[in-house]
């Protein structure tokens, strides 16, 4: 019978739970948040079957496939929207949908109402939604290997998908081979605790005050190579974070901590693979083909066995691949071949804290985020903004030294008001006026007049008048021709950041009129000759209710095409989009794109990246 004393020696597949006819086997959570088995000795009748169908103790039974080197591929599915909702290429969506074409069931990892992950299996293609994506923490096989073995007996198409472990677990639970049946798994590093997952979404919770309502750990809206997890809350609101900024994905690639023991000596790394096919991240591609990475994603597909390359074969209509060398597969993705280095940290310590401190306290413990000091920063702004405005002054002595003036001298300078987290660099065609008595928040840098073509002259202007408040919380630069004005006792707050300035920020032509408060929110996208407006000028019409000006704010991931108006009292729900020239006069629902005069909403349920 199964009896675990070297936890080493159990990937928790399930395998042995659902192979034994008596019910003896069931599995309990340990202070890691990961399940092993436990044997009911008075059910038990030795029968033997869980030894052997586990996958670690007949690893060497199972570790053969046709080919001893896989063929590689880097690959994309050519339907962005499905590219853009899976982890990497959407190569798994593409096997997936041919299953589902030979009326086939298709299996894998899915959430449940609770975000707890477990394996599923369907004939039903409206699943595959719910299939798409890693889930990157470990999911429960509690009756999925039967379910399986039934599909496959009655004679059914069979395309299933999991860990390497889990995979190799099902060939030993079926013990012969099906031709209806097409595994495959993916390049695994370590599967994360369940426990620690949950942790983490519950400080998420607690800072924004709602329940998480769904969430994708790789989300495409920042770019794939970001990294960014995006939580959707039940308040509404959303909450994109890159993975350097990410306390779960710096935690796990950084302590080695949270993974399961057995994955610090993986049984199934190497060659060869016991899947058909094996999927992962194309890691590294745009050094061999640049062509195939648009920052949207990209899979490596190994085909490891005929059965394999049959299938990928019959979905070439649906992808765009490139063969590429093995060993440049391995180069972007080592885990391929090894296992997960040890814990950088004391293991057996942290779970121990981790039964007792939220993820905040474990974080600061184990994996404090990168050293972001205030010396450092100021140092690096200072250079940043030193060279910038010698060449945004080129040619201009005097333009340089009011710039100086503005941003290092100390009161009494011209500008007294300015709190110096970050730094202004105006071009020398840039007229400016702020008054004495404005109040201007540098938390980051503030640029403008930024030009694509050399000798351009075109004029830009800033106005920050008396008690006015211009607010920026992250770099924000404005191309040439802008036209920003704060007034009188207005307030301005700027959180976007515009991947420091490398083309991604306001395109000229922007005109920004401030009479009473517009925000505008992280990583906002403005195309040439957007208007964005909280006043009309004071002009009263005689209207019951109506108001000469009201704020306007502007969600996170915002795209605002070519000469689109944002009128007074409007609020732009997140990731949005305003089609070229709309008039926006009224609430615009997040993840939409709206379009007209006035807009409408034209679609809904979208999403997109810079």
């Amino acid at each position: 019978m199964i009896d675990i004393t070297d936890k080493t020696m159990c990937c928790g597949c399930n395998a042995c739970g659902d192979v034994c006819a008596h019910g003896a086997i069931t599995f309990k959570t340990d202070i890691e948040g990961f399940w092993y088995p436990e044997v009911d000795k008075n059910k038990c009748n030795n029968c033997g079957l869980c030894e052997k169908v586990c996958p670690i103790i007949n690893i060497d039974k199972l570790k053969k496939n046709d080919f001893e080197v896989p063929k590689c591929y880097a690959a994309m599915h050519k339907n962005l929207e499905v590219r853009f909702d899976s982890t990497s290429g959407g190569l798994f969506s593409a096997f997936a949908e041919k299953m589902y074409r030979d009326r086939g069931y298709v299996g894998g990892a899915i959430y449940d109402e609770n975000f707890h992950v477990k394996q599923f299996i369907s004939n039903d293609k409206k699943d595959l939604l719910a299939l798409r994506s890693s889930k990157y923490t470990q999911s429960s096989c509690v009756g999925f290997f039967k379910q399986v073995e039934t599909a496959l007996k009655s004679g059914e198409k069979v395309l299933v998908c999991g860990c390497p472990c889990q995979m190799a677990a099902l060939r030993s639970f079926l013990r012969k081979p099906y031709e209806n049946l097409v595994i495959a798994d993916f390049v695994c590093r370590g599967i994360n605790s369940p426990m620690i997952g949950a942790k983490f979404r519950e400080s998420l919770e607690r800072k924004e005050g709602s329940k998480v309502i769904w969430q994708k750990a790789k989300n495409k809206e920042l770019g794939w190579h970001l990294m960014a997890a995006k939580y959707v809350f039940a308040n509404g609101k959303s909450l994109f974070i890159p993975s350097l900024l990410n306390g779960m994905t710096r935690g796990y690639l950084q302590t080695n901590a949270f993974c399961r023991p057995s994955c610090y000596e993986c049984k199934f790394k190497g060659m060869p693979r016991i899947a058909d096919i094996t999927l992962a991240d194309c890691w590294g591609i745009e050094k061999y083909d640049s062509s195939m990475d648009d920052n949207v994603g990209t899979s490596l597909v190994l085909i490891n066995s005929k059965k394999g390359a049959v299938l990928f074969e019959d979905i070439q209509q649906k992808i765009k691949c490139i063969e590429f060398p093995f060993k440049e597969a391995v180069l972007g993705n080592p885990s391929i071949m090894k296992s997960l280095p040890p814990s950088r940290v004391d293991r057996e310590q942290f779970f121990k804290d981790a039964k007792c401190l939220n993820f905040e306290e474990l974080e600061a413990k184990y994996f404090p985020a990168p050293d972001s000091s205030l010396v450092k920063v100021k140092l690096k702004n200072i250079g940043c903004c030193i060279r910038r405005l010698m060449r945004l002054s080129f040619g201009s002595p005097y333009h340089f030294f009011k710039l100086v003036n503005l941003n290092f001298l100390p009161p009494p300078s011209i500008h007294p008001n300015i709190q110096k987290g970050g730094y202004i660099a105006l071009s020398r065609y840039t007229v400016w006026d702020i008054h004495p008595k404005a109040n201007i928040v540098l938390n980051a840098c503030f640029y403008m007049g930024n030009r694509r073509i050399n000798g351009a002259k075109l004029e830009s202007r800033l106005l920050v008048e008396e008690g006015a408040t211009l607010q920026v919380d992250s770099n924000f630069g404005a191309g040439y021709g802008c036209d920003i004005e704060v007034f009188k006792g207005a307030s301005l707050i700027i959180h976007n950041d515009f991947g420091n300035f490398k083309g991604g920020g306001p395109n000229m032509g922007l005109t920004l009129i401030c009479g009473d408060h517009i925000e505008i929110g992280e990583d906002c996208r403005i195309g040439r000759n957007v208007t964005i407006r909280d006043n009309n000028g004071g002009h009263y019409v005689s209207l019951q209710g109506y108001k000469t000006s009201k704020p306007v704010i502007i969600g996170k991931h915002v795209w605002l095409c070519e000469g689109c108006t944002i009128m007074q009292g409007v609020k732009i729900g997140d990731g949005a989009i305003i089609s070229a020239h709309a008039v926006v006069t009224s609430n615009v629902p997040p993840y939409c794109i709206v379009a007209g005069n006035p807009a409408r909403v034209v679609q809904t349920d979208v999403h997109w990246k810079y």
